[in-house]
């Protein structure tokens, strides 16, 4: 009869395990071809080279990896509250004796050798959101619950803002793709959608022509809370109406208005007949049309007045250069155009192993860690950046699956933390490198260089594989 370790060891997730391996390997080869310098090479045991100390951020990873599928699995849940006060705790003391790199108070330092704290909260919210959620009669919708969901992710992306790194802090909004499995409405994913489209058109377009879209964005809500398209046919017939109406008045006292001041004219005209209406008969549909319409204002003054007094400058030029508001080559978009060029050089096969020039010769700042994926794109070509997609899609496919297939609710929540962590970093990181979004300065997991980010992941993917290796029992 087989033993309860070699139980153990049948019942981890190998292909999981494999990916993992494969990428973290695949990962060093790339910093090594990033920074290696054939005249000042030295060997594995030389930590001034960042080959050297990532080589041995590797084996201190697998060492963390056994250490964490010998606790047992209901240490994880019975000690998730405490673990993450304590590594909320630690931030404000990385505020206190830590030193400032890239503008953020982040590191702290032992030696050469330096650990970025941060990183390791990432999972220990998750097991504090899995606890929270895996109690008995949870039930997401009620406003009490949602508010200190709320809390949890918000703590912590607070104390991290304060280091001045808010690309880690944007991390924990990723929690939210863990509500909508637990039963969060799919509308408010829409909402969220909606917020960033007027965040861009904030920035994009004049105040008289957003009017018109809070009016539409407003009726766009109220048919998804109603569920009633004859409402919202008769909202844009009205609103249609007063644009021709306004058009009308101008043709009869002889003025030729733009499109943008009619739709101005019939927004404000419909905002003031609806809010008569409700004053004198309280009707609910324009009433949540009337709220959304105020709110959608005050969100795009408040979008200008972030964007103006609370982004530094760099993060504002960023924003501009995604938006096409603004080209600065050589300056500020300097970073953005040369991982462009290094991935387009790669081709469809890349130059070869060692052979990019953008990344080894420094031409893409940051290669070997938020910019990695150049180094891949140009060495390995659309061939090497589609195995290294190909990869990160395996790895988040078959995570859900192991999420998906526990009996506890807890580490089914903790196993969709995991799931949502990995996606935002690897989505966002790639996207970034690409132009797609703003450069905010986020590790590609398992293959940018540095030891906290490494050592963060890897606690955060081997909690998981040990739950799932008492996936058949409810740990609580």
């Amino acid at each position: 009869m087989p033993d309860q370790r070699t139980n153990f060891i049948a019942r981890l997730d190998w292909l999981t395990i494999i990916l993992f391996l494969v990428m973290v390997v695949f990962g060093w080869m790339n910093i090594f071809a990033s920074t290696y310098d054939p005249e000042g090479a030295g060997s594995l045991f030389d930590f001034t080279q960042r080959y050297s100390k990532q080589f041995y951020y590797i084996l201190t990873a697998l060492f963390l990896a056994i250490v964490v599928l010998t606790i047992d699995s209901k240490f994880w849940s019975f000690f998730s509250y405490p673990i993450y006060v304590l590594m909320l705790l630690v931030i404000p003391l990385t505020l206190l004796i830590g030193r400032e790199v890239n503008g953020a108070r982040a590191w702290i330092f032992i030696g050469s050798f330096s650990l970025q704290p941060a990183e390791f909260v990432k999972f220990a919210a998750a097991l504090a959101l899995a606890k929270f959620i895996s109690r008995f009669n949870f039930q997401i919708l009620k406003f009490r619950t949602l508010a200190i969901i709320g809390i949890m992710i918000g703590l912590p992306m607070g104390l991290i803002l304060l280091q001045n790194d808010t690309g880690t802090a944007l991390v924990f909004l990723a929690f939210i793709l863990v509500l909508f499995r637990e039963g969060l409405w799919w509308e408010v994913l829409a909402i969220g959608g909606l917020a960033v489209l007027l965040f861009v058109l904030t920035l994009l377009v004049p105040l008289p022509v957003l009017l018109p879209v809070i009016s539409v964005i407003a009726l766009g809500i109220t048919w998804l809370y109603q569920r009633n398209l004859k409402f919202f046919f008769t909202g844009a017939g009205i609103l249609g109406g007063l644009f021709v109406l306004a058009w009308l008045t101008g043709r009869y006292i002889g003025k030729e208005f733009s499109l943008t001041y009619l739709f101005f004219i019939a927004s404000v005209i419909a905002f003031f007949i609806s809010l008569l209406i409700i004053l004198r008969k309280k009707h609910q549909p324009l009433l949540l049309i009337l709220f959304t319409w105020i709110g959608a204002l005050i969100f795009i003054f408040s979008v200008d007045f972030v964007f103006h007094e609370i982004l530094g400058d760099h993060q504002q030029s960023r924003i501009n250069q995604i938006l096409g508001l603004e080209s600065d080559l050589l300056g500020k978009g300097y970073n953005l155009n040369q991982s462009k060029i290094a991935i387009g050089s790669g081709g469809f096969f890349g130059k070869g192993f060692m052979q990019g020039t953008q990344t080894r010769y420094n031409f893409v700042p940051e290669q070997s860690t938020d910019f990695i994926f150049c180094t891949i794109g140009e060495e390995w070509g659309f061939i090497g950046s589609l195995i290294v997609v190909g990869l990160f899609s395996g790895l988040i496919i078959r995570l859900i699956i192991l999420a998906e297939r526990q009996r506890s609710v807890f580490s089914r929540v903790y196993g969709y933390g995991v799931v949502s962590i990995l996606f935002f970093h690897f989505a966002i990181n790639i996207g970034m490198t690409i132009g797609l979004v703003p450069v905010i300065g986020i590790p590609l997991p398992f293959f940018s260089s540095g030891g906290s980010s490494l050592w963060g992941f890897t606690v955060l993917l081997f909690i998981l594989l040990r739950l799932d290796t008492d996936r058949y029992e409810v740990v609580s």
